[in-house]
């Protein structure tokens, strides 16, 4: 069975404890775009966590966990993250996480992009998370970026790296003004990491298609929302992948598969982190948003950045709930409205 997680709106919506509840009656929980710029915030028995690249499914030490090839992957933040919840008592190895091999490489030098670009941007820049997706996904599409699969046999990929590390060396120094890349630096960097994450690499096509044959129950987790995906979202503000449900399968390994089922959240009230169209903002004063975002504690869970916020947007919900083909939808934080005396709702524009 296969069964995605979805945002209906812009992101933020409570997936992430979504999916750390539901995945108990699951025994694969798998992410299929996006990276480190998504910040699921889960609390449960065991505490609170900010999840960044690995799925919500991680906490739960019954369930296997796969990041499948449509993801961007920060090694040193994926480190960092593992690290991190291990310290915290999460057991993480080979059997209980798996990495396709084809999902990409996000390079410190797609991260040192975004932040360059978006200082040359000022006033008209995206509102980036500053993670690098934007590069390394446009780099991904332009086939100048490495695979986890490349890991496993740096060498026969050491000339072909070389001439990446030339050509963005070239994009660094004549747009930026930057110093030459060190390709060195850069392969002792992937030298580095490929011995922590060679055990976790994996065809996850085959494991996932094995797993779905046996009848093993399969849950895909989105990162942002609907309104944020790079086709159907408010392009140029969006992310730069494919968020909607009907992409799991592809993103996760199984492009030949079809989902059974697509679970919709969308919270009480409307949120969003960044720029673009943002209608619901505009129906309450400033004095109304400010008291909704410190109730709801409104905050980028990945960057930190206060949250646009506004009341229910039924017109964005509607459309979102289209594109991602919810079979059934959970509505979330409808308790952090209970400080006022009527709930606002946006009906149409």
């Amino acid at each position: 069975m296969l069964t995605a997680i979805t945002g209906i709106n812009w992101g933020d919506e409570g997936k992430g404890r979504m999916v750390d509840l539901i995945s108990r009656e699951y025994d694969i929980v798998c992410r299929y775009q996006g990276g480190n710029n998504a910040g699921h915030t889960v609390v449960n028995e065991r505490g609170k966590f900010v999840l960044n690249l690995l799925p919500s499914g991680i906490l739960r030490p019954e369930v296997t966990c796969v990041m499948g090839n449509g993801m961007v992957i920060d090694l040193a933040h994926l480190a960092h993250e593992i690290e991190s919840l291990r310290e915290k008592g999460i057991v993480i190895d080979p059997d209980h996480l798996k990495i396709s091999n084809r999902a990409t490489i996000c390079m410190p030098y797609h991260v040192q992009q975004d932040k360059l670009e978006e200082e040359r941007l000022g006033a008209a820049k995206f509102g980036s998370t500053l993670r690098g997706i934007a590069y390394v996904y446009g780099d991904k599409y332009m086939k100048k970026t490495l695979r986890m699969g490349d890991l496993l046999h740096l060498e026969e990929v050491k000339d072909r790296f070389k001439t990446i590390v030339e050509w963005k060396s070239l994009t660094l120094t004549s747009i930026y003004g930057c110093d030459p890349l060190s390709f060195d630096e850069l392969y002792a960097w992937l030298q580095k990491y490929a011995e922590i994450f060679k055990p976790y690499i994996c065809d996850i096509g085959e494991f996932l298609g094995k797993a779905d044959d046996e009848g093993k129950k399969i849950l895909f987790e989105a990162q942002l929302g609907a309104l944020r995906d790079v086709d159907y979202g408010i392009y140029p503000m969006t992310t730069s992948s494919n968020v909607i449900g009907a992409y799991a399968p592809i993103g996760a390994g199984l492009p030949g598969r079809k989902l059974d089922k697509s679970i919709g959240i969308m919270k009480a009230y409307s949120s969003c982190v960044g720029e673009g169209p943002f209608a619901a903002e505009q129906a309450m004063t400033e004095e109304e948003k400010d008291k909704l975002r410190e109730v709801g504690h409104e905050y980028g869970a990945a960057t930190g950045r206060p949250r646009r916020v506004g009341p229910i947007d039924i017109v964005a919900s509607r459309y979102g709930v289209a594109c991602q083909g919810a079979d059934e939808l959970a509505l979330t934080l409808l308790d952090v409205l209970d400080y006022m005396d009527r709930v606002p709702v946006v009906t149409h524009y």
